[in-house]
């Protein structure tokens, strides 16, 4: 049957399999039977949606008698990365990120796991990289140290998330590199607007990786029922590898704060030059302008016209003006030196 011509529950499920010893049984299995052929066996059945609607988990939450508020979440997403506990049911919420590198931007995701002794069902929203690659492991045959049946699905999710944590700051660590650079080399430029993106990403980001920490210590302290005390050690491995992640990003967002501020003190001291420049351009108009105004005013004065003026009438009239024109430019001109104007 064709994704086309399957309609329902079975539209939104990409995969329904049975693991029975490590190995998953050939064939996929029917939404119908899937809890009865779980319990026929020792194994455990994986049922796993994409981006499903309230219609469309609707026969799987009866199918697997999952609780109503954990259904709840898990189709209308945006809940922050955290575990609970109904009954006989693990309620799993892991947020998977990817950074896009070349516009410097995380891509965060959503997986939601219920877990039961013999049943695992899983609702992802967005791009689904992380349970193909479990689910590939798993029908391959990849072993783990031990099979822990549902828990070991959710070990499995868990170790990759915080796999893809670490290396998407490997790749921030790279571009925050690459800001301090520019910031700190030669040039005027302003790179505030990138260091505020990769900042807001970053803060994105922790959002999706530090609550996940109460979560997964708890499952390495055996705090989880129906988690098996042989995985505790993996879990609290995965634990550890997310605080390492934890203090990483720590410091990329100290980093990128320092590196703001240098910015805005560069940028500010190079407005405060360009301003002293220009008030020493200013400065040197002004003088020259005051001085170009004495030849001004006093040719201003003799070029109007009437019969009665003084030194007119004299022989040498025309140069005792020139000489007190010159002399009252030569004045200002050594004033104005004299006070820096110049």
């Amino acid at each position: 049957m064709t994704d086309v011509q399957r309609t329902g529950a079975d539209a939104v499920i990409g995969d329904c399999g049975l693991y029975t010893a490590g190995e998953r049984v050939p064939g996929r299995v029917p939404l119908r039977e899937a809890a009865h052929a779980a319990d026929a066996t020792d194994g455990y059945v994986w049922v796993g949606l994409r981006e499903p609607t309230d219609a469309d988990i609707a026969e799987v939450a009866q199918e697997f008698a999952l609780p109503s508020l954990a259904v709840e979440d898990a189709v209308h997403a945006h809940q922050r990365p955290k575990l609970e506990v109904y009954d006989d049911v693990v309620f799993a919420v892991l947020k998977p990120v990817r950074y896009v590198d070349h516009v410097e931007v995380v891509e965060i995701t959503e997986i939601a796991m219920f877990l039961r002794p013999q049943a695992v069902v899983s609702v992802r929203h967005g791009e689904g990289g992380v349970l193909r690659q479990v689910r590939a492991e798993l029908d391959a045959g990849v072993p783990a140290e031990e099979d822990f049946g549902p828990a070991g699905v959710l070990y499995r999710t868990a170790d990759r998330v915080v796999d893809a944590y670490e290396v998407a700051l490997g790749h921030i660590d790279l571009d925050v590199d690459d800001i301090e650079r520019l910031v700190f080399g030669p040039g005027d430029d302003d790179h505030s607007e990138r260091i505020y993106k990769l900042k807001q990403e970053v803060a994105e980001f922790r959002r999706a990786m530090l609550p996940l920490q109460r979560p997964l210590e708890r499952l390495a302290a055996g705090e989880v029922p129906h988690v098996p005390a042989a995985a505790e050690p993996y879990f609290r491995d995965v634990h550890d590898h997310l605080l390492r992640a934890v203090d990483q990003i720590e410091v990329v967002d100290r980093q990128l704060t320092d590196v703001l501020q240098a910015n805005t003190a560069r940028v500010t001291t190079g407005q405060s030059r360009v301003a002293l420049r220009q008030n020493e351009d200013m400065r040197k108009i002004s003088a020259w302008a005051a001085i170009a105004l004495v030849p001004t005013a006093i040719a201003g004065v003799y070029g109007m016209n009437f019969e009665h003026m003084p030194e007119l009438g004299t022989r040498y009239g025309y140069f005792v003006v020139l000489a007190v024109i010159a002399g009252a430019c030569v004045a200002l001109h050594r004033a104005f030196r004299r006070n820096g104007w110049l």
